[in-house]
């Protein structure tokens, strides 16, 4: 997942560099950041982005902590003191050589009494996003050979760095004029410094590999080359689609790299399932996630008091305020003991053998590899464009009733994610689902960019069922996301009646997107309906997988045995069986007048 948060000059750039610039340990007055990154044992920070170059820097540079000071504390050039001498020593005053060193409008104007609003008086200079990968990638990251865990890392780079690209192209705008009013796409690109950690600010230390991309707020315009601000609503807006691109990718460079699957896992009743690696025991995740836990038991008496005081549940977004809230009374203080990652993975693992025993640390790769094969066994990763369009527009529709683009967006990469398993989809087929959903399935609602589903379009020939909807949206007695699914499940199984009659017909669907599989049984959906409506699908946890290895294997020893004795009894009644000798003439195969073939096998052959 993604999460956001604003980095203010001062206090905000002081935590950076003494909290996210060394791995969230403690750092010792007069320590360099050097020796505090080399004793904590986390990589030196990293620029990433196509905005570097127009600052003179390249990717890969290394993050000084003067640079992170100049560029994320005061929004001046990472080489503001070197320009500054050069100026100098031109003739310059003071003044000009620093206003020369300024990337936009300098932090100054936001503490003077032209500031009308309180809020600018504490301007944003960077957005921290931090990527985590799902929990169970934690796990495997942590516990098995070197090799695997680099992999993972490697998976990592290549999900954020092509979330990061996503949203400098697709995303980033950048707003000028009075209240920014004036967007467009930036110039040049983004300003990122990312910073990698290992383990959670839990007090027991867990596993949690996981980057700071600290992106600045500077960026140049389109059209004259002037530095400006970034619009901050714009990148929350699309936090969530970035969030689900990022699981998505990762979750296909892991099955591409290490052929693992991926299955729904869902962690609280009622609300959206999040994919997890197959096959990895479900206790290590309680093992792993003592941080989410102590969040979660907060968060439950604080939604209590919300809603007694208010007297319903929490929406989404007040839910997410919520969790926040609950994530800060809740953090522990930061270790003053500092330890490399070799020694970090040494405790996690002698850890975990204590609490599960050595045969689930040491055979957690082989069972993953054995839960993926039963489950490409059992789904089919196929993408229908035209289902994944009403099951898209009929979950964010009765999720949120008015929905903007990148709602749709989020929900149809979810979709992707569900159906392929970590299998690679198609370059832009999440566009293309979210343009059939506009195109097909929904209509404008009021005066902004706002839609809402078009019920006569989803229901063209039967309108008394145009309401199957509505209920669902005030069914208090369910959870949300259930009478989403709800509804989705219903749309599905009309178009699957539609897409039958299709291929009854014998009229091509052009609709349909396959991707490469090892099986052809469909994908299983959610269930609903009575006391099975919270479970997903069969577990392949490790008791199934390890017995169906067993199965397996006392199968093909129980066959082998009988062949054996088959022939052995055949060879004491008959005598061993003749051997065809080899063919030596090459004959047409000629057919007797009035026969037909046998179905499916061929007309010529070798006599």
């Amino acid at each position: 997942m993604i999460s956001m948060s604003p980095v203010h000059p001062g206090a905000g750039v002081r935590y950076l560099s003494r909290g996210v610039m060394v791995g969230d340990g403690h750092r010792r007055a007069g320590t360099s950041l050097r020796d505090a990154q080399d004793e904590a044992g986390v990589p030196p920070g990293v620029w990433k982005g196509r905005g570097l170059a127009a600052l003179g820097l390249k990717a890969g540079d290394v993050v000084s902590e003067r640079q992170a000071e100049l560029l994320l504390g005061e929004g001046r050039h990472p080489d503001a003191d070197r320009i500054e001498r050069e100026l100098l020593a031109q003739g310059k005053t003071p003044e000009q050589a620093r206003r020369a060193t300024v990337l936009g409008r300098p932090i100054e104007h936001n503490a003077s009494p032209e500031t009308e609003k309180a809020k600018e008086r504490t301007p944003w200079l960077g957005m921290d996003l931090v990527f985590r990968a799902p929990s169970t990638a934690h796990i495997a990251w942590a516990l098995t050979d070197d090799e695997t865990r680099l992999v993972l890392e490697s998976c990592q780079d290549i999900a954020r760095d092509r979330t990061l690209a996503w949203l400098e192209k697709s995303v980033a705008q950048i707003r000028w004029k009075a209240g920014g009013k004036e967007r467009a796409r930036v110039k040049d690109g983004l300003i990122v410094a990312v910073f990698r950690h290992y383990e959670s600010r839990a007090a027991d230390s867990k596993p949690l590999l996981h980057d700071h991309a600290v992106v600045s707020i500077r960026a140049r315009r389109p059209h004259d080359g002037k530095w400006g601000n970034l619009s901050a609503d714009t990148m929350l807006a699309n936090i969530v689609a970035a969030d689900t691109l990022y699981t998505l990718l990762f979750m296909e460079e892991v099955t591409a790299r290490l052929g693992w699957a991926w299955e729904p896992r869902e962690v609280t009743p009622g609300r959206r399932p999040v994919m997890e690696i197959a096959g990895i025991d479900r206790r290590l995740i309680g093992w792993q996630s003592t941080r989410r836990q102590q969040i979660e038991d907060a968060l439950s008496v604080i939604t209590a008091q919300y809603e007694e005081r208010q007297g319903h549940e929490p929406g989404e977004r007040a839910g997410y305020a919520l969790a926040c809230q609950a994530a800060d009374q809740t953090r522990p203080p930061k270790r003053t003991e500092l330890w490399s990652l070799t020694e970090l993975r040494r405790r996690w693992q002698e850890s975990a053998i204590r609490a599960f025993g050595a045969c689930t640390v040491y055979r957690l790769a082989e069972r993953a590899r054995a839960a993926a094969t039963a489950v490409w066994a059992r789904v089919r990763p196929v993408v229908d464009v035209a289902l994944a369009a009403v099951d898209v527009v009929a979950v964010v529709y009765v999720m949120r009733g008015a929905f903007a683009r990148h709602h749709l967006l989020a929900e149809a990469r979810r979709h992707l994610a569900y159906v392929l398993r970590g299998r690679p989809h198609q370059p832009g087929l999440d566009e293309r689902i979210v343009q059939t959903v506009i195109d097909d399935y929904t209509r404008p609602v009021g005066r902004g960019r706002r839609m809402t589903a078009d019920l006569s379009a989803l229901y063209p020939r039967d309108t008394d069922d145009q309401a199957v909807l509505r209920p669902l949206t005030r069914r208090r007695t369910a959870p949300l996301y259930e009478r989403a699914r709800l509804a989705a499940d219903a749309l599905a199984a009309r178009v699957h009646a539609m897409c039958r009659a299709e291929r009854l017909g014998s009229r091509p669907h052009p609709y349909a997107v396959a991707v490469p599989a090892a099986s052809r049984s469909r994908p299983r959906p959610f269930r609903t309906g009575g006391k099975d409506s919270r479970v997903l699908e069969p577990e392949t946890g490790v008791d199934t997988v390890e017995r169906t290895r067993q199965i397996l294997e006392a199968a093909a020893v129980q066959v082998a045995a009988t062949l054996q004795d088959s022939r052995r009894a055949r060879e004491a009644a008959h005598g061993p069986r003749p051997q065809p000798a080899p063919a030596t003439t090459l004959q047409p195969h000629t057919q007797q007048p009035g026969t037909q073939p046998a179905p499916g096998r061929t007309t010529g052959g070798v006599t």
